[in-house]
C-alpha cells in the first residue's frame, strides 16, 4: 500500500512541474506580449513627438511673419496713393525698393501670395462681398480687396476677395 502512495506521489510531482511549466510558458508569452504593446506604444509617442517637434521648429516664424504682413500692405497702399507727382519720385522709388527687398525675404523664407485669380478656393481666400461681373464667371473672383499669405503649408492670411454672382 505504501508502494501505492509512493507511485501516486511521484505522479504528482512529475504532473506538476509540468503544469508550472506551461503556466510558467502562458505567463512569459503575456508578458511578452504586454512588453510588444509597449514598446510600440512607446515607438508611435516617440514618432508623433518628432514630428510636432519638427512642425514646431518649421513653423516658429509664422507669427513674426503674420506681424509684417501690415507693414507689406501700408507699402503698397504708400505706392498706390503716391501718384504722378515728380517731388515724390525719390520716396516712391525707395518705397518700391524697400517693398521689393520685403517681399524677396519673404519668399526666401517660405512665405509666398496666394494666388487671386480664377475660381474661389474657401481654404484660400475669404468672400468678403458678391458682385456682377460681365467679365468672369459666376464663382471666380472679381477682385482682391487685401492679399492674403501662405506659409509653407499654411495659410497665414486668407485673401479678401470679391465673388462674382450673377
Amino acid at each position: 500500500m505504501e508502494d501505492i502512495k509512493n507511485e501516486e506521489t511521484i505522479e504528482n510531482i512529475e504532473e506538476s512541474p509540468v503544469s508550472t511549466e506551461a503556466d510558467a510558458d502562458a505567463k512569459y508569452k503575456e508578458l511578452e506580449d504586454k512588453y510588444l504593446r509597449a514598446h510600440a506604444d512607446f515607438e508611435n509617442t516617440k514618432k508623433r513627438l518628432e514630428k510636432e517637434k519638427q512642425m514646431a521648429i518649421d513653423y516658429t516664424s509664422e507669427k513674426f511673419a503674420k506681424e509684417m504682413l501690415p507693414i507689406i500692405d501700408s507699402l503698397e497702399l504708400a505706392l498706390a496713393h503716391s501718384g504722378e507727382a515728380a517731388d515724390g519720385d525719390k520716396l516712391r522709388e525707395g518705397v518700391s525698393l524697400t517693398l521689393d527687398t520685403l517681399v524677396k525675404t519673404f519668399e526666401r523664407n517660405g512665405i509666398k501670395q496666394i494666388a487671386i485669380n480664377g475660381v474661389f478656393d474657401p481654404e484660400m481666400h475669404e468672400a468678403i462681398m458678391q458682385a456682377p461681373s460681365e467679365e468672369v464667371e459666376e464663382g471666380h473672383i472679381v477682385a482682391t480687396l487685401q492679399k492674403g499669405y501662405i506659409f509653407k503649408d499654411r495659410v497665414i492670411r486668407p485673401a479678401l476677395v470679391s465673388v462674382c454672382k450673377k
